[in-house]
């Protein structure tokens, strides 16, 4: 498998949201992960939300010296209630929380086609609705949704994830508009693939389903398109959600921020 680049250090942002309480879905692991610790660096009260609770023990075990900022909730998105109840007094919200399933469109199943799209983009809008009152009223708040360059492209047999991202970068420009006269801003971030669970399981079963090493797969399959050819790593992609979040991004607001290594550049 292609080696990934060596990340620089500890980041040199000036971020700083001491005070401030941040909820990030999918926090169990990957970029959610990612976010996760990177906000509570930042000095922010996270909430991790996930259904899986183990990773949220495993979060919370890994967090170190951000233990005490960080607090664990297993939740399911499906349950669109809860959900909106739970973004309630969240400063920053991160929607991130995803699933895939690959499969032409004449065999996708309904039933997956609805719930991705329930998780994927029906929460995020629920997610929005609570967070905003809080957001409104104090006059300042961090929409930051985790898009994908399938927000942007689209690609075969994915049919669920592209129409879910398509739908969240609508969203995201919506929430931004209105937002806006209150100080929050939403913006999307769109990386490539990145190194998570998610990408790894795909390596594995196209590798077993085709024959192939797995590093013919990354080069020729899934970084096909891309210029750079490597993954993308977690903790560059909770970078760019912590610069949206910093005070130099205050006038970012309705946009999709692009880490796909060149491949909406063709």
């Amino acid at each position: 498998m292609t080696s990934s680049s060596a990340l620089p250090g500890p980041p040199a942002s000036s971020l700083d949201l001491d005070g401030r309480t941040a909820l990030v879905t999918g926090a169990a692991g990957g970029i959610g992960r990612a976010c996760a610790l990177r906000l509570a660096a930042a000095g922010a009260k996270v909430r991790a939300v996930d259904r899986d609770a183990a990773g949220l023990a495993a979060l919370a075990e890994e967090s170190g010296p951000y233990a005490g900022t960080l607090e664990a909730h297993v939740l399911d998105l499906t349950d669109l209630d809860a959900a909106e109840q739970a973004a309630a007094g969240t400063d920053v919200l991160v929607n991130n929380a995803g699933i895939q399933l690959v499969r032409p469109i004449e065999e996708f199943p309904p039933e997956v086609f609805h719930t991705v799209l329930t998780v994927m983009l029906e929460a995020p809008f629920r997610l929005i609705r609570g967070a905003l009152p809080h957001m409104y009223g104090q006059g300042w708040g961090r929409i930051v949704n985790i898009s994908s360059v399938h927000g942007l492209r689209a690609s075969a047999y994915k049919s669920a994830y592209v129409a879910a991202k398509h739908g969240l970068e609508g969203l995201s420009k919506t929430a931004a508009l209105e937002g806006a006269p209150h100080g929050v801003t939403s913006n999307c971030v769109n990386p490539g693939y990145v190194r998570t669970p998610l990408v790894e399981k795909q390596l594995a079963d196209q590798a077993q389903a085709h024959g192939v090493p797995e590093e013919r797969v990354l080069s020729e399959v899934l970084l096909q398109d891309s210029a750079v050819k490597r993954l993308i790593e977690p903790e560059e992609v909770a970078e760019a959600v912590a610069y949206l979040c910093g005070p130099h991004a205050s006038f970012v607001t309705g946009t999709s921020l692009v880490l796909d290594g060149g491949w909406t550049a063709h």
